[in-house]
Formats: structure tokens, C-alpha cells, sequence
């Protein structure tokens, strides 16, 4: 199979068992996310050279992070992982002076968004909300790798991604947000009709940051000197490789529902 067919074939797996995940809720969902934040926070350590002591005591904190955040306030899951990150740091800073800051972050940048999710599924509209979210970066992911192939065009960040593109950028954004008005049109979602502005602009601004995302990532690969985080996905690196749009956009969508839930 050529390297666009293998990335097209484990792609589509990947969707269907997210899709199913998220449908299915509950332990199968809390299950599936709290994998793909270990495998993330596993992945980062390599990349960033942190031992395996303080490798594994940061993924224990990550999976109780996510325990808490299913059966516990989200506010204490945030608060858990921000102060298991914090102690961390700090002792890690007697032994690795050098990684302690990317021991602590990393278990932030690998923890948010599944917390993130977590929470958004477990709310009364999760579903729909859930779907939603992970609908718009796998969007702005597919149309944005398609349309910088075929369109081509000036470099985005030649510097960080030499195969990114403008046009494939802009054509992430726009995807997202003509198939966030489609699927809204299609399941008739009240939001739509009543503020299609709304739509586009909430859809169109959780697209760049899935870009940013993207982008994120692969400064993070420059930094580090690795083509892909891992080898786990045939045609697509690792894990973060994949993930790294849902990071910010995962965390932006809760901050916004909890915004809401407290002006209503």
C-alpha cells in the first residue's frame, strides 16, 4: 500500500473507533482517552530525553487526573494534575535541571485536553458537543492535508513545517466551517439558524487553533531533532503526531461551555 494509502486507511480506523468511543460513553470513552494521553505524555518524554522514574510517576498522576475527572469536579482533576505537574517540576529540578520545565509542561499539554474531554462528554449535551469538537479537527486536518497537495503555493512556516502551506491553512479553516454549517443544517441544530455568524466564527476560530496546534507540534519535532513523536501509526508518526490539533482545540471548548454554564 503507498504511504497515502496506509495514512487514509489507519485514519479512517482511528475515526471510527474515537466515533464509537464517544457514542458509546462511559468507560469505553474515559478508556480510549486516558490511552491517548499516556501514549502522549510517553512520546513527549522520549522526545524531551526525561527518565523513566520521572516518566512514570508522571503518568500515574496523568491517569489519576483523568480518574478524577470522570468520577470527581472538573475544577479538582485540573487542580490535581496542575499541582501533580508543579511537584514535579520542582523535584525534578534537583535531578534534571534541564528537562524539569518540559517534565512539567509536557504532563500539562498531555493532560488538559483529555480532562478536556472528558468533562464536555460527561455533560448533558456531550455527545453532540463532543462530536462536534473532535468533527472540526479532523476537518481542518483532512481538507488542510488535501488542499496543500493539490493546491501548493507559498510555505506557512518553512522554518518549523517546510511541507505546510498557506493554502492548505486556509482551506482547513474554510472545510471546518462549511462542514460545522452542513452538519448543522443536517441535524437541524437550533445554533445555526438563530446565529450562523456565530457558527462560522466559533468554528473558523477553533480551525486555527488546531493549525496552531499542528504547528506547535512540529516545533516541538524541530526542537527535539525527530521527524514524527513515534511509530505507533503507520502513515501518520505517533500519537501526538495525530493529536496535536485537539490539544488546544479540546481545552478552548471546555474553557467556552464552562464560560457559558456560569453566565447562565
Amino acid at each position: 500500500m503507498s504511504p497515502l494509502g496506509t495514512r487514509i486507511v489507519v485514519g479512517v480506523l482511528l475515526i471510527a473507533v474515537a466515533l464509537a468511543a464517544v457514542w458509546t460513553g462511559g468507560i469505553a470513552f474515559t478508556a480510549l482517552v486516558t490511552l491517548a494521553v499516556l501514549l502522549m505524555f510517553a512520546e513527549w518524554s522520549v522526545m524531551h530525553g526525561i527518565s523513566r522514574g520521572l516518566r512514570l510517576i508522571g503518568l500515574a498522576v496523568l491517569a489519576g487526573s483523568c480518574a478524577l475527572a470522570v468520577y470527581g469536579p472538573a475544577l479538582q482533576s485540573v487542580i490535581a494534575l496542575a499541582a501533580g505537574a508543579g511537584l514535579l517540576g520542582l523535584f525534578a529540578r534537583g535531578l534534571d535541571r534541564k528537562r524539569a520545565f518540559w517534565i512539567a509542561s509536557g504532563m500539562l499539554y498531555c493532560g488538559l485536553p483529555g480532562v478536556s474531554l472528558l468533562w464536555l462528554r460527561g455533560l448533558p449535551t456531550g455527545l453532540v458537543v463532543t462530536v462536534a469538537v473532535l468533527t472540526i479537527v479532523w476537518a481542518t486536518d483532512i481538507v488542510a492535508f488535501f488542499a496543500g497537495r493539490l493546491i501548493g503555493g507559498p510555505k506557512l512556516a518553512p522554518s518549523i513545517s517546510p511541507n505546510k502551506t498557506w493554502a492548505g491553512a486556509v482551506g482547513g479553516v474554510v472545510g471546518a466551517i462549511a462542514i460545522a454549517m452542513l452538519a448543522g443544517i443536517v441535524l437541524q441544530w437550533r445554533y445555526v439558524s438563530a446565529a450562523p455568524a456565530a457558527v462560522v466564527a466559533l468554528a473558523g476560530g477553533l480551525a486555527m487553533l488546531a493549525v496552531l496546534g499542528d504547528l506547535f507540534e512540529s516545533w516541538l519535532k524541530r526542537r527535539a531533532g525527530v521527524k514524527d513523536s513515534g511509530t505507533l501509526l503507520p502513515g501518520h508518526g505517533g500519537v501526538l503526531d495525530r493529536l496535536d490539533g485537539l490539544v488546544p482545540v479540546a481545552v478552548t471548548a471546555a474553557m467556552i461551555v464552562a464560560w457559558q454554564s456560569l453566565e447562565h
